[in-house]
């Protein structure tokens, strides 16, 4: 980081930033074998309903950080969200609504694993008011499917997307490429099974071995080499290109208008409260930005609520830290930012990274034209390499 003295620069936010809603469900019927979320089977089931309470007076509890201001988007992740009963959720979105001043055309996204669908199930969701959904699939291949330990088959995703477009126009699918074993070929035909569906948003993600996973203890023989998962990753972005989607984000791929707006709001560096276990939320105020986490364990954390004190970590980001925080999110965005987008969330002056912005153009990993701040195409491969250049190394 520059040697800059932040202590004696103007900061604090003239405006908040746009206010999302995230709400994490951590039960799954099985904990998948590459999955590092905080997420714990049923084994013995769960009280829905008592969840609901909890999950409302932890909204509670954060109404004075965030009073009067309107809630834009809602995005309830997992776990498997689509455990819950219809009813649940619908009791859960008519509390979230007497709490919050939630906007009239908010995006209200559920995330549904394939195993757990039923029609009427999902018809009541969308009555509940929930007007977008992300489904798991992970591909459509029965072997790939198995192998990565998902608890539905090909014939099961197919039905499930059909369910999800006969109550929804507004479905996302999360695909994963770069299994074992898998070629370009492979890869691509879960890409163009998606497409015939019509969709209106992709997420394609590589299958990374992440800490603390089974994958990670028990890793996957004949996992592609980096080479043959570039080859896959050009093609995918390219098919989809052809196929009219926009490739605004590192992992996702949307038609005109069907951006996530939830997803933006966080790589544009706006605020959110996490509730739930293990929920995580960033709320901005013009002393500065906090985050904060809930207790993980599902146990421990309705203890916690019931004690009035969900929130097991809170922290200020420190200004040296900042930046740092705004460019890991923006960048990941293919488009970039504007540049007065950097003050507008961070308090400070864009002056304090002049010296890594210079530095990021010379090694080719960033552009900026007309006030525009984007990663190239090499940043986009490289990204890592582009984000290091913003760390605060203490100098």
């Amino acid at each position: 980081m520059s040697v800059i003295d932040i202590s004696a620069l103007s900061g604090g936010l003239k405006e908040l930033p746009p206010l999302s809603l995230y709400i994490h469900f951590p039960w799954c019927v099985r904990k998948c074998p590459y999955c590092d979320f905080n997420s714990h089977e049923a084994k013995n089931g769960f009280d829905e309903m008592a969840y609901v309470a909890a999950l409302l007076a932890d909204l509670e509890s954060s109404l004075p950080q965030i009073w009067g201001r309107p809630v834009t988007t809602i995005f309830m992740g997992g776990g498997t969200p689509s455990l819950f009963s219809a009813a649940a959720m619908d009791a859960l979105l008519c509390g979230i609504r007497a709490r919050v001043r939630l906007h009239p055309d908010a995006e209200i996204t559920m995330e549904a694993n394939p195993g757990t669908f039923e029609s009427d199930k999902f018809k009541g969701y969308r009555a509940a008011g929930i007007n977008r959904l992300s489904i798991g699939v992970q591909s459509f291949d029965p072997a790939f499917l198995q192998g990565l330990g998902r608890i539905h088959n090909g014939d099961e995703a197919r039905r499930a997307v059909d369910i999800a477009l006969t109550h929804f126009d507004n479905v996302n699918l999360d695909l994963m490429y770069a299994l074992p074993g898998q070629t370009p070929a492979q890869a691509l035909a879960d890409i163009d099974t998606a497409l015939g569906y019509g969709i209106t948003h992709l997420s394609a993600y590589h299958l990374t071995i992440e800490p603390n996973t089974l994958f990670a203890r028990y890793t996957p023989a004949n996992l592609p080499d980096d080479e043959r998962s570039a080859d896959m990753q050009e093609a995918i972005e390219a098919r989809l290109a052809a196929a009219g989607f926009e490739h605004y984000e590192t992992s996702a791929f949307a038609r005109a208008g069907y951006q996530c707006r939830h997803n933006r709001n966080y790589w544009t560096f706006g605020d959110y409260v996490g509730i739930g276990a293990g929920a995580h939320g960033k709320i901005s105020s013009h002393a500065g930005v906090l985050r904060e986490a809930r207790y993980k364990q599902p146990a421990a954390y309705l203890k916690a609520v019931a004690a009035g004190k969900p929130v097991q970590e809170a922290h200020k980001v420190g200004r040296q830290d900042l930046p740092f925080e705004f460019m890991l999110n923006a960048l990941r965005l293919t488009g970039g930012f504007e540049e007065e987008l950097f003050a507008e969330r961070t308090g400070l002056p864009l002056v304090l990274i002049a010296r890594e912005l210079k530095q990021a153009e010379q090694n080719g990993l960033l552009e900026r034209t007309g006030g525009l701040i984007r990663p190239s195409l090499k940043g986009q491969r490289f990204l890592n390499d582009l984000l290091t250049l913003f760390l605060n190394d203490g100098d």
